[in-house]
């Protein structure tokens, strides 16, 4: 530990004043990334987080050193993490393509809580390295992993008069080196066809020449791209 910190890592006024400054400012840092790529969660939720963490910890401290009393100060943390998934679970949907968006907010929201945690039990110099490596990671590494080549995703739509069209559809998408991530089965009304699917693929094959592979097969009344 840096001997700089020393002072505040008791539980005297203007030690926990300064501990809880310091959450504010980390949870600051963090959320201002956020709301500058307009994140669901900015930077006023990123400071509620860290500073209601911060307090968390410097409660239970208090209980324990200025009050004397048994409690166990690890189970406070622990309450806290847990009630960070749930809040950060609020930031994560599904789009209409399947996708997943928001994860890394839910994330940072949690890691945000941790760092107040570490601040508020007086670990500050940690809080502050973490909150240097979480901007890190949402800065540097999110233009590396634009980098990074992934095969593109999409859902098509398949209605069709007999069961054995849909296997020879897949069939063709595994043919083809496609991975085949979601499949539903429903029914479409008005469409002549007594079957319909949805299928989420991926792969390096273009949904066109797809779609052109799949219309030519025997039983399939229609197929398009959602």
């Amino acid at each position: 530990m840096l001997s700089i910190f020393d002072g505040i890592r008791d539980i005297r006024f203007i030690s926990v004043l300064v501990r809880m400054l310091f959450a504010c400012f980390c949870g600051t840092l963090i959320g201002l990334e956020r709301s500058m790529k307009n994140r669901p969660a900015g930077f006023r939720t990123h400071i509620l987080v860290c500073l209601g963490a911060c307090i968390a910890a410097l409660t239970g401290l208090y209980m324990l050193l200025g009050m004397s009393l048994p409690v166990d100060i690890s189970r406070i943390g622990g309450q806290v993490v847990t009630g960070l998934g749930f809040i950060g679970a609020g930031t994560i949907i599904i789009t209409k393509k399947l996708t997943i968006k928001g994860l890394t907010t839910a994330a940072g929201l949690w890691t945000t809580g941790v760092i107040g945690l570490a601040i508020g039990s007086g670990y500050v110099e940690l809080g502050l390295v973490g909150t240097v490596l979480v901007l890190l990671a949402e800065t540097l590494v999110f233009q590396w992993s634009g980098m990074i080549r992934t095969s593109p995703e999409y859902v098509v739509e398949i209605a069709y008069n007999n069961k054995e069209a849909l296997d020879e559809v897949l069939r063709l998408c595994k043919d083809r080196r496609m991975s085949i991530t979601n499949l539903r089965i429903h029914t479409l009304e008005s469409s002549g066809a007594d079957y319909a699917a949805e299928v989420s693929l991926r792969g390096n094959v273009k949904s066109e020449e797809l779609i052109s592979a799949v219309r030519l097969m025997k039983g399939i009344v229609s197929v398009v791209v959602l």
